[in-house]
């Protein structure tokens, strides 16, 4: 089979993982590519969406025999944006990630796999990031290895969606505690979107770091 991996991000968290996933599939004997934008798809059998930006266009998704994406929610609940993030920040320790058919309207295709992220609640973006990492490489091997033999079942049940996220959302309530509001100190990123937190008309950046 001819393989793609797209991710349309250059600075995606998931690019270390799709390198990892490209030398996998090559020792199970598929042919595989590694492409940053949809004009860039050829014909082929599988193309597997990986955090991708943009919406694929419908000409672009008859390229391929299967386009598949992984999204982190029990869709069709948590449709949309940073699903992991939300979900964090909402409490939950059991993520959904599921692995399902790219379709004309957002994140509506058929379902095939699914597995669980478990949190233990201490840990920090970037242990988050692996573990979505890790499961998402599980899910697209496991879909090729029983390809063809794969059945999808429709979605079903109450859809919601989650908003995009933008910097303002890392602001810290000066009024609440640590404790409160350490889910979201564990989603932020210290780099690209800090948590902050505004007093006296002044900005003040926090990093945080667990140490070992």
């Amino acid at each position: 089979m001819l393989i793609t991996l797209m991710c349309d991000n250059p600075n995606s968290w998931i690019i270390p993982y799709i390198e990892e996933l490209k030398e996998e599939i090559k020792e199970l004997g598929h042919k595989v590519r590694v492409i940053d934008d949809y004009k860039k798809i050829t014909s082929g059998d599988l193309l597997f969406l990986l955090s991708c930006e943009k919406i694929l266009p419908v000409s672009y998704m008859k390229m391929n025999k299967h386009n598949l994406v992984v999204h982190e929610s029990d869709l069709p609940m948590g449709k949309g944006w940073s699903p992991v993030t939300w979900q964090v920040l909402e409490g939950k320790d059991t993520i959904p990630v599921t692995l399902f058919e790219a379709a004309e309207s957002v994140d509506a295709g058929n379902i095939y796999l699914q597995e669980f992220i478990h949190l233990d609640g201490s840990e920090l973006l970037e242990e988050i990031k692996h573990k979505q990492g890790l499961y998402t490489k599980k899910l697209v091997l496991e879909f090729i290895k029983r390809y063809p033999n794969v059945q999808g079942k429709s979605q079903q049940g109450e859809e919601c969606f989650y908003p995009k996220r933008s910097p303002k959302d890392s602001q810290l309530d000066i009024n609440k505690t640590i404790g409160e509001q350490f889910n979201l100190l564990r989603v932020v990123d210290n780099e690209r979107y800090p948590a902050y937190f505004m007093l006296n008309g002044k900005k003040y950046i926090v990093k945080i770091y667990r140490e070992e």
